[in-house]
């Protein structure tokens, strides 16, 4: 579920994590914000969600503005938890290829034939990414990097409230997530800096949840910043535990072979 945000954050389409292990224990606040986690997991499958190691969803990604849509892409996503991912678009006849591992990565451009290594920047897109994804919150992979505590109760639509906990990354770095009372995940809530430094408010918010092999997976996830809608996932398939080769992830010699097709 950390879907394809992570791979538009580096491309550009969308204008340091620290290792220290926390010492102390936690506090009523946290055993809240984990037991919020511990009814979310339950929700999604359990044990089931857990034991995913790998995720290829294929679908649509949808730019807007003023209220339409501005641009439209196919995508096929590769994920191998918790943190190498391969996103291929395709649209109006161009094509772009993006993948990180860690700490590195590279970027196909399809419409300069180019293979271009990402840039230091855009590394850092990559792990907030990773770091705002629910799946990161769900399976526990702050875990020795960051704090979560339980923030309160928030409206959250007519006659109905949300359950509200935050991680807090050692760097200050913090992320809200909103659950219903049943444990279903609503929404990611943070901020970034614009190219003119300033705060802009980052929403991640999900729908259409669809069983998958006994996990329940989000298959819309709509981007807002300062409450505007700016862009929509919408899967078709998701695909679960599927074997994906370490060849997805190196980076090719030559243009044509990062044309290749990779075998899912």
């Amino acid at each position: 579920m950390r879907s394809v945000f992570t791979c538009l954050l580096v491309i550009g389409l969308f204008g340091c994590i620290a290792s220290n292990t926390l010492a102390q224990a936690p506090t009523a606040s946290d055993e809240k914000a984990l037991a919020v986690i511990a009814k979310s997991v339950t929700q999604l499958g359990g044990e089931r969600y857990l034991k995913v190691t790998s995720q290829v969803g294929k679908g649509n990604f949808s730019s807007l503005r003023d209220g339409g849509v501005i641009s439209y892409q196919s995508f096929l996503d590769a994920i191998v938890f918790p943190d190498k991912e391969r996103t291929e678009f395709k649209g109006s006849g161009s094509q772009t290829i993006q993948v990180n591992t860690g700490d590195t990565g590279w970027i196909f451009d399809g419409d300069q034939q180019l293979i271009k290594i990402q840039t230091p920047v855009q590394i850092e897109n990559f792990k907030r990414g990773i770091r705002t994804s629910l799946d990161n919150l769900l399976r526990g992979y702050w875990k020795g990097q960051a704090a979560v505590s339980y923030v309160a109760r928030r409206q959250g639509g007519l006659g109905r409230r949300n359950d509200v906990i935050k991680l807090t990354y050692n760097d200050g770095f913090a992320i809200e997530f909103e659950f219903t009372d049943d444990g279903m995940p609503v929404k990611a809530v943070y901020k970034h800096k614009n190219l003119a430094d300033e705060d802009i408010k980052d929403e991640d918010r999900y729908a259409q949840f669809v069983d998958v092999d006994g996990v329940k997976v989000p298959f819309i996830i709509d981007r807002f910043m300062d409450g505007e809608p700016v862009s929509r996932i919408n899967y078709e398939s998701i695909d679960l535990n599927k074997r994906i080769p370490d060849s997805a992830f190196i980076k090719p010699a030559s243009v044509k072979d990062a044309k290749k097709s990779v075998n899912y």
